[in-house]
């Protein structure tokens, strides 16, 4: 069971230097444009993400408020 302990640390551990990563590679793309090559176009899959999101009506305002949820009960755990 330790094993799992570990890794459920390690997994959120990543996903908040994702989580940190997301809106600084925002700003940089916001600041410099698409020539952050190390981020992508990160820009454009968040455009993308929301707009398949506000595609759906009201099933993807809830989808997106269970996104929420869901990331804000992981950053709040990991505290």
């Amino acid at each position: 069971m330790d094993f799992l302990n570990v890794a459920k640390k390690w997994i959120a551990q990543v996903t908040q230097i994702f989580l940190i990563l997301v809106p600084l590679a925002v700003v940089l793309q916001v600041l410099f444009g698409e020539t952050t090559q190390m981020f992508g176009s990160v820009v454009q899959n968040l455009i993308g993400l929301i707009s398949e999101f506000s595609r759906q009506g009201l099933i993807g305002l809830v989808a997106l408020g269970i996104v929420a949820w869901i990331f804000g009960q992981a950053h709040s755990s990991s505290r």
